[in-house]
């Protein structure tokens, strides 16, 4: 998997991925940040591609959103949404990714089930931990909310991304049984 070529569309085809969950319909809250299923598609990406790649597909589908390709859900794109409420949440994505695929890394992955449990625990931390606290500052500077506050209305999320995160566990459980050579976590790259 340190093959450029390979690495180059893994990490197209996981932006790609995040496209697509923002053609999910996202539901709007009172907070001014949608829920959305493209958190998945971080979570995914750092616990099948590994923390360089991840950040990688991430950065590749914010610097497509910056230029104006409406790739968020409810067909958001430009400047604009880095400005909104949400933006912290948005710049927490390839850190979050990369962190994802940091703690797969480290973690047990030698039975499908063992990469499943890793898998949850991964996204717990960088797809749940990261862009929660990422989107907690994002609200404090962007929405001028106080901390508590921020903090408060972040929990609202934390259910769908705890399902989200068992999704993930779900995915890279099939991989590890339908693709045993693959490399969770990016173990290969590093």
């Amino acid at each position: 998997m340190n093959n450029p070529r390979h690495t180059t569309a893994l990490v197209a085809l996981f932006a790609a991925l995040m496209a697509v969950f923002g053609l999910i319909p996202k539901l709007d809250l009172p907070l001014g940040v949608p829920i959305t299923l493209q958190t998945l598609g971080v979570m995914l990406a750092g616990a099948l591609l590994g923390p360089r790649r991840a950040l990688l597909a991430m950065g590749l589908f914010l610097g497509a959103v910056a230029i104006g390709l409406p790739l968020l859900s409810g067909g958001r794109g430009g400047l604009g949404v880095f400005l909104a409420p949400s933006a912290g949440y948005l710049v927490s994505w390839p850190l979050g990714a990369f962190v994802t695929g940091l703690v797969m890394a480290q973690l047990p992955t030698g039975t499908p089930r063992a990469a499943a449990l890793s898998a949850f625990v991964a996204a717990c931390v960088g797809g749940l931990l990261v862009v929660h606290a990422g989107g907690v500052v994002g609200l404090v500077l962007l929405a001028k909310m106080g901390w508590a506050q921020a903090i408060t209305g972040t929990l609202v999320f934390v259910p769908g991304d705890l399902i989200k995160a068992v999704l993930t566990a779900a995915v890279v459980h099939t991989v590890a049984r339908g693709l045993p050579d693959w490399q969770l976590g990016g173990r290969a790259a590093r």
